[in-house]
């Protein structure tokens, strides 16, 4: 996605987490997924979210069928490096050090977090992990 990334609200990602967990969905869909409870400006509001996640790029609209469906064209991953850069640009300076030295001691890490993250720590050290 070309230029500056524009952050997500909550409300924007509780559309995206729908997409991401059910594929392509209409907006009445979203709208029963999101808003059980179905009152009428419910609507209106995923119809606003998908519109802002449409000038953000995180969403693309299929206008070939009826009714529309939505698909999300930015995925989890990449919204949480985009949102952990942006944290260590304000809060850090840019680094990435606190952000991650913060996390490991979080007590919600489990020795099975620890594994994992010694494994992609090791497999970028010996090259087999690219960069994002």
């Amino acid at each position: 996605m070309a230029g500056e990334f524009r952050d997500v609200s909550d409300a924007e990602l509780a559309v995206l987490r729908v997409l991401w967990d059910r594929g392509a969905q209409s907006a009445r869909q979203l709208v029963e997924v999101i808003y059980p409870a179905g009152r009428p400006a419910d609507f209106s509001t995923v119809q606003k979210l998908l519109e802002r996640l449409e000038g953000k790029t995180c969403v693309t609209r299929d206008r070939g069928v009826r009714p529309h469906l939505f698909s999300a064209t930015i995925d989890q991953t990449e919204l949480i490096v985009r949102r952990l850069r942006i944290m260590a640009d304000k809060i850090c300076d840019g680094s990435l050090t606190p952000l991650l030295t913060h996390l490991v001691r979080d007590e919600r890490m489990t020795a099975k977090d620890r594994r994992a993250l010694r494994e992609l720590l090791d497999e970028r050290e010996q090259g087999k992990l690219s960069g994002t």
